[in-house]
């Protein structure tokens, strides 16, 4: 069945084509790490781990490129500010290699929490300062770069078409106003291929160039590193929406400038996690929340904000709030009540995936990752009139995308005896239609540690 994915290049769903048959090149913006990432970032990557698991499912091998963005990215994202990376070392009194390898290790503990799929190779823009050198130079000898004071500057006047994703209306955009005021930048756009370090001062990261003492700029890494890696099977490029019009829009400038060829030919991007008061979570605004505080030692799972994400198109902006996690927490547990209800009933080694289903899920899939109605679909499976055995093989099937280890869900042992006592009594209470005392006795189980479910043929109890 075909996959289409939303092109920011083009602003449309397009057929998705790889440029080799059935290998899918893809390189996704990994973390800056001078700090956490907070739940905000994690959406996008979460939503990148479904475009992965969704090209498996489809029978694609794939090559899957991450950075690690140890240098570079200056506090203003236009080249302006201090290195966030030499920030983050002054904030925690430790080094810049300290700190971006301790929010690394960090950042992948995220990950493996949220039973996000690890990249087929991490690459680090520190370990690859050479081949960044040889793309500017190969620049400079193309004539798209000049020399300032501060570094070695793109010409995006030399490029045409250096707004094609991003639609920018550069009349519009007025430095010192959107971007950081340089007066000796030839245009509000160009921006810093290398930059030099100050005078008199000895940065942590910074190594020797053609044009002196530095550090790359943040745009040329994944550049650098994508062609490095993923050679000429340049498929899908990932990120945030805040990436579209400065990174992202550089990195196009500065590849097809020195290659001469298209970078990329899919480009998509994750909306924002929007809190209260609309605004965006960012670290700059000072609003963010990381995994560990608000969910782990809140004694919430963080796969409940993996559900969570679910219930919104990634292209659309998602609302942070506690009634949401709340409603996300109660769907997991239910769903893992189904399936360990089915569990206790049959074996999944004995049943075949049921295709109607199944191709029902891949339809909506397909439909540009479209979650919320891949995951109608599983409640679809769940109450149809399929056997158990198929129900549970088919719903673990989709689990290869949800990602939600549903086959770690285990069938509880005999239950206490007080327990069962209650399991007895709100049965005795329910045949006499006492509901008062039925939904007593539900919250006090409940309250003990387990779950109680009402289906069709009585009640399940699970120890959460």
């Amino acid at each position: 069945m075909q996959l289409y994915l939303y092109n920011t290049l083009t602003r449309k769903k397009e057929a998705f084509k790889p440029i080799e048959d059935k290998k899918v090149g893809l390189y996704t913006c990994g973390p800056t790490v001078y700090n956490f990432a907070h739940i905000g970032n994690l959406r996008t990557f979460i939503f990148e781990d479904i475009l992965k698991r969704a090209l498996l499912y489809n029978g694609y091998r794939v090559k899957h490129i991450m950075n690690i963005t140890d240098v570079g990215h200056l506090t203003g994202d236009r080249d302006m500010g201090e290195d966030k990376m030499e920030k983050g070392a002054q904030r925690e009194g430790k080094t810049a290699w300290e700190i971006a390898e301790s929010y690394t290790r960090a950042f992948k503990q995220d990950m493996t929490h949220l039973n996000i799929m690890e990249p087929s190779l991490w690459c680090k823009a520190t370990d690859s300062i050479p081949e960044q050198i040889e793309l500017i130079k190969t620049l400079e000898e193309k004539g798209f770069t000049y020399n300032i004071s501060d570094g070695i500057y793109f010409d995006t006047s030399k490029f045409e078409g250096y707004t094609k994703l991003s639609s920018q209306n550069l009349e519009a955009l007025q430095e010192g106003a959107r971007v950081e005021k340089n007066p000796e930048k030839r245009n509000a756009t160009d921006f810093a291929l290398w930059k030099f370090s100050p005078d008199g001062v000895k940065r942590q990261m910074e190594w020797d160039s053609p044009w002196g003492v530095g550090f790359p700029g943040w745009h040329i890494e994944c550049s650098a590193m994508s062609m490095k890696f993923l050679r000429d099977q340049l498929d899908i490029h990932c990120g945030g929406v805040d990436h579209i019009d400065v990174h992202h829009t550089n990195e196009i400038a500065q590849s097809e400038a020195a290659t001469g060829k298209k970078f990329f030919n899919f480009w998509m991007h994750g909306a924002f996690l929007i809190i209260s008061g609309g605004k965006k979570m960012a670290k700059s605004e000072g609003n963010f929340l990381t995994l560990d505080s608000t969910f782990i030692q809140n004694g919430i799972e963080p796969l409940v904000y993996r559900f969570a994400t679910y219930q919104t198109h990634y292209r659309k902006p998602m609302e942070y709030s506690e009634e949401a996690v709340q409603a996300a927490r109660n769907g997991l547990e239910h769903l893992r009540n189904q399936v360990r209800s089915l569990m206790s009933k049959g074996m999944v080694d004995t049943a075949s995936v049921n295709d109607e289903y199944k191709q029902k899920f891949i339809k909506r899939l397909n439909d540009d990752l479209n979650m919320p109605r891949a995951l109608a679909s599983v409640q679809e499976a769940l109450k149809s009139d399929m056997d158990d055995s198929e129900k549970l093989a088919t719903v673990l099937d989709f689990d290869r995308v949800l990602g939600l280890d549903l086959e770690k869900v285990t069938v509880s042992e005999e239950l206490p005896e007080n327990i069962q006592q209650k399991i007895d009594a709100r049965k005795k209470a329910r045949a006499e239609k006492n509901w008062v005392l039925s939904d007593q006795l539900r919250d006090e189980i409940q309250a003990l540690g387990y779950v109680v479910q009402d289906v069709k043929d009585g009640m399940t109890v699970f120890k959460k």
